[in-house]
This record gives C-alpha cells, structure tokens and sequence, in this order.
C-alpha cells in the first residue's frame, strides 16, 4: 500500500474482518465522475464501477441532491406501513419491464432468493410432492446466499456448502436438447442469465430462450431471467431481454447493481400468474424498499433513460477500439461487447493484466480466469474511453507469459 493511512486500513483489516475478500493493495478516497482517487492522490479511470454498482459514476449531482433532501425527512420506514416512493418504483420497473408487480430486497442475491420461493411455491400449488425441481445453467452465477449457490452453475462456489437445495439440475448453456431433457412435469422453474456475467460475459442465444419460453408454458413453470448485472441500462436498452431479436418475456425478472447505485437495493419483477404464488405472510424483509434506496432509485430511472444514447454510442466506440487490438495481438481471442458490458478472452491468465492496469491508473476486473471484464459507467465520455483504450493498448504490448504448464 502507498501510505501509512492505506497500510494502516489495509492492518485493520488483516486483525478484524473475516478474511474472505482476496483484495487488491489499493485502498480508495474518493470519487468524482469516472475517477477514482487512493489516499496518495493517485487518480484512476474506473471501469469497474463496483462490479457494476456505480453505474452514474461517482457524486453525481442528481443523486446527491436526492439523498440531501430525503436523508433530512424520512430515511427508514418498515414495511409495515406505507411510504411514497415503493409504489413510484415498482410501477417504473414495471413499465420498464413489461411485468405486474415487484418486490423489493436489499441486493441481487435476495432477489434471486425471492424468485426461488415464487418457483418453489408455484410448483407447491399445483403439486406439492413433486413439483419443485428447477433448472439452470452451467457456468451460470446467481449470488453468494445458500439458495442462490444452489443454483449457480459453477462447482467452485458450491463445493463447501454441499448439501444445497435438492431438486435443481444443469444443463449446459445454448444446449437444446439438454433443457428438454431436463423439463418434466417436476420443473417449477427455469432461471437463465441473458448474458451470463460473472462466467466471462457470455450471451445466451435467442433459440435457446426461446426453448425455455416454449417448455415453461408447456409443463406451467415460471421463467426467470436474472438481469442482475446486464440490467438497467447495463445493455444498452432498459433490461438485456429487450435487446433479444424477438420478443420473449420472462414471468420473473431479478435486478440490483445499479438500480439505487450504491445504495443497497433489489428488485423482483413478476406477471400476475408467478406473483399469485406469494401471499401475505410468505416472504418480507426489513430493509428491502426504504425510503432512501427507492427515492435514489427513482432519480436512478429519470437518468438512465436520458443514458441509453450514450451507453451505445460509447458501446460502439470500446468494440471499434477492442477489435482493432484484437487484430494486433494474438493472445486475445475473442472480444464480446453488449452495451457497456464488456469482456475481452485471452487465452492466458488475466490476474496480472489487472494489476499492471491499476498500476498505469486504470481500475479493471478479471473473472473466469481468461476474460478481462469492463463495467464502464454510463455516463464515460468519448475522451475517457480513447484514454482507457490507450492504456489498454500499451499494457496489451508486453501481455503476461503462458503458464508454464502450456
């Protein structure tokens, strides 16, 4: 760490915290718009966004003035009673998504766990011996709570935790035949991640999509689309589902990440028919829908519709700039850009590509071992995206050495 204020954070740290977080050695002070700053004063170009979270940037003014002003009247209220703002957002999700009723968590991994209990509890209604099984796919992530492991299409996240939910089966990504084969009159449901973040940016096909619509109607399951991290503006249209050649709508929709931009919130959108499998009593939480999240969520909206320009047009500009990298270094092989959702392949390890960006003051993420992930904010300029594409360029120069096992 640069200073003794950053060393002594990172000390703290090491005695109290549960040691679950393989951080890097950077400790932050502030942020302004697309930069962030450590406690040295070094500035960074941040295209991780919080994995995604501070998708206006840092201290915009709009979402300032909002949290000034409802912090000073009402910050928590619980469910238990009414306030203004729950109702303003749940019937804005609701345009946006083209779906009926929402409920609200506090984060991406309780709303998965919401649409688990709506699967779960359509099956009991229908038959509540049998049918409770639900299908997901592999090199899927769906959150970190038990539920939601269950679910992950990933061994390494549910390993340590085994035995999870019984019932739930995988099948590999755009496989058709798979996906009918694991449909039965057992299946509750289906939960798919349009572009599957975590697991390298990866888009579902439509066919498959289109399969999963079809199969759910056949044999009365819900479809769910997680939109976690490739919602709300994140693909360039309000949710990645809309971006799809054809018009497929999911019975259940799951959001978070940028919808209350830093603030904890969640978000379960659902048709009539999945929403009547919950009834009062069945499912709450104590601080999912506060005042201030969904007030800060509401100013969110208004912005991300005035965004949805730029976000394509800087869109174009990384896959223009990412293309013409590709075609001079051969150890990219393959750069997938949806919106400001942005994976680059390598065929190597990309850990050390990370640490040398944040070293040349450009804060980028790797996940699935080969696949540099960008999470720009909506709100980067041009001139911000040809500096990250420079720094790029000459980091791309002296790439990282192949394991020697290779």
């Amino acid at each position: 760490m640069e200073t003794d204020i950053a060393a002594q954070i990172q000390e703290r740290e090491q005695r109290h915290l549960l040691q679950n977080y393989a951080r890097y050695p950077l400790a932050l002070d502030r942020g302004k718009g697309s930069y962030l700053w450590d406690f040295k004063g070094k500035r960074y170009l941040d295209l991780i966004t919080g994995i995604g979270v501070n998708a206006l940037g840092h201290g915009h003014p709009r979402i300032l003035k909002a949290i000034r002003e409802q912090s000073a009247r009402l910050i928590h209220c619980s469910n238990l009673y009414y306030h203004e703002f729950q109702g303003k957002l749940a019937e804005r999700l609701c345009k946006m998504s083209g779906l009926d009723r929402v409920f609200f968590s506090n984060s991406g991994a309780e709303s998965v766990e919401g649409a688990i209990k709506m699967m779960r509890a359509h099956g009991h209604r229908i038959d509540p011996l049998s049918k409770f099984e639900i299908i997901t796919l592999d090199n899927s992530f769906h959150g970190r709570t038990c539920g939601a492991i269950s679910v992950t299409g990933n061994p390494k996240y549910r390993k340590d935790f085994e035995p999870l939910l019984p019932g739930v089966r995988f099948v590999p990504a755009n496989d058709i035949r798979a996906l009918e084969s694991a449909f039965s009159e057992r299946t509750a449901g289906v939960i798919i991640e349009v572009i599957q973040g975590e697991g390298g940016i990866y888009p579902v096909g439509l066919p498959l999509l289109k399969k999963a619509r079809q199969l759910c109607d056949q044999f009365d399951a819900l479809l769910v689309f997680d939109e976690i991290q490739c919602g709300i503006g994140r693909a360039g249209v309000h949710f990645a589902y809309q971006s799809l050649e054809e018009r497929i709508l999911p019975d259940v929709m799951v959001t978070a990440k940028p919808i209350a931009v830093g603030l904890p919130l969640g978000a379960v959108a659902a048709n009539e028919r999945a929403a009547a499998a919950i009834t009062a009593g069945m499912h709450g939480s104590t601080f999912g829908g506060g005042v201030l999240a969904t007030r800060v969520a509401l100013e969110v909206m208004d912005l991300i519709d005035e965004l949805l320009p730029n976000i394509r047009a800087r869109s174009d500009q990384f896959k223009d700039g990412l293309e013409k990298l590709k075609s001079k270094h051969g150890f990219i092989t393959d750069v997938r850009v949806f919106g400001l959702m942005i994976g680059i392949e390598l065929d190597r390890p990309g850990k050390q590509l990370v640490t040398d960006a944040m070293n040349a003051g450009l804060l980028i993420n790797c996940t699935h071992d080969t696949v540099l992930r960008f999470l720009p904010p909506f709100t980067i300029s041009e001139r911000e995206v040809a500096s990250a594409l420079r720094i790029l360029g000459k980091l791309f120069t002296k790439p990282p050495a192949l394991p020697e096992s290779q």
